[in-house]
């Protein structure tokens, strides 16, 4: 049974015989060369698994030699054990940061050989399998990106003209022309769905950008334009419950992406109205911090959160309160989570049962 094809470089005979009669023995293809740059020759042709160099050769040594296949991209991935009768370490730590991935000391110990060898060749056929295995899920992650986004997409337009039929409908009714409460209540039903559906669909595509973004530029923040814009998308659901939003007076000026801080807002906000108290009590707030950071924040008047719930936020596809009427689609905070951390910020929450929870993310300061 062959266990893999092994590159032996040295240029002393004697050890190359040693080491060839064992190794074939035990099962393994062996080549041989006596120099370094014939080694390199038959690297690139033979691909072998494993490379034995040795450090002290006339003319090309073992550093050189392994500094050339390191740099070669036919070659660069194939594992190189050093054989040296040097004790030095800094010999072995010129060798390392070269890519070298053991040392084997002469005289040969055959049994070490054998062992440093099985565990080197081990190492990188895991190693090609988890690089096999990462492609083949790149691949089906961007498939799946893709038919998401065109389900997404494909979705807005249809389900828009559903929620604007419905709210004619429903100002049709409001009018008495059907004074049906039942039907009023059920058209309020029917928008109501659809929005929720509509945001699902928009944090969808949302979560899909913020994974793709890369090299964002950070710009200064009107961070009170941007809540105007937010209590304006969700000021249906403010006058619903009554809610009261309460916000400082002045902002100060931290860097950022604007569309996705107010994503940010919007999800503090409306999970801050939904499971708050009855009515809801909402307090925005600013507060600076160490290492040129300030920390914005979302107080909300409702029972809190128990230490288990705690533990469980920010992660994708986990409800604030399972139990709630108020149920949410479980991918707010996970998207405020991974849009701060693209901003170099941080997010988490102080809360207590009974008195309500505090929402905060940072942000870099201008310099």
């Amino acid at each position: 049974m062959n266990k893999g094809m092994l590159l032996i470089v040295d240029d002393i005979q004697a050890n190359v015989s040693v080491l060839y009669d064992f190794l074939t023995e035990k099962g393994f293809k062996v080549l041989v060369t006596q120099e370094g740059k014939r080694a390199i020759q038959k690297a690139k042709y033979a691909q072998p698994d494993l490379i034995l160099l040795d450090v002290l050769m006339p003319g090309m040594d073992g550093f050189e030699t392994c500094k050339i296949l390191k740099s070669d991209e036919k070659t660069k991935d194939i594992p190189i054990i050093f054989m040296t009768a040097l004790s030095d370490t800094v010999d072995k730590v010129k060798g390392f940061k070269l890519g070298a991935a053991d040392y084997i000391t002469k005289p040969f110990e055959q049994e070490e050989v054998l062992a440093r060898v099985t565990t080197q060749l081990n190492f990188s056929q895991m190693k090609k399998q988890l690089e096999t295995r990462t492609l083949e899920l790149e691949k089906r992650n961007m498939e799946l990106d893709a038919f998401a986004r065109t389900v997404a997409h494909d979705l807005k337009n249809p389900l828009n003209a559903v929620i604007g039929y419905t709210e004619m409908l429903e100002e049709e009714c409001s009018d008495n022309t059907v004074p049906d409460d039942d039907t009023r209540e059920t058209l309020h039903l029917v928008v109501q769905a659809g929005r929720k559906m509509f945001n699902i669909i928009e944090a969808l595509l949302l979560l899909s950008g913020i994974t793709k973004q890369t090299n964002l530029e950070l710009r200064p923040l009107d961070m009170a334009k941007i809540i105007i814009q937010v209590t304006q998308r969700l000021s249906y659901m403010s006058q619903e419950v009554q809610a009261d939003i309460n916000l400082p007076k002045t902002w100060p000026v931290a860097v950022g992406y604007a569309p996705w801080v107010e994503e940010i807002w919007t999800n503090y906000i409306s999970n801050a109205i939904k499971y708050g108290g009855k009515p809801p009590h909402v307090e925005l707030g600013v507060d600076p911090e160490a290492k040129g950071m300030i920390r914005f924040w979302v107080q909300d008047n409702g029972g809190g959160l128990t230490p288990e719930a705690k533990a469980k936020l920010f992660a994708p596809f986990t409800r604030l309160h399972n139990d709630s009427a108020e149920e949410g689609h479980g991918l707010g905070l996970s998207i405020v989570r991974q849009i701060v951390e693209k901003l170099n910020g941080q997010v988490g929450v102080e809360t207590q049962e009974g008195k309500g929870s505090r929402f905060y993310f940072t942000l870099p300061v201008v310099v």
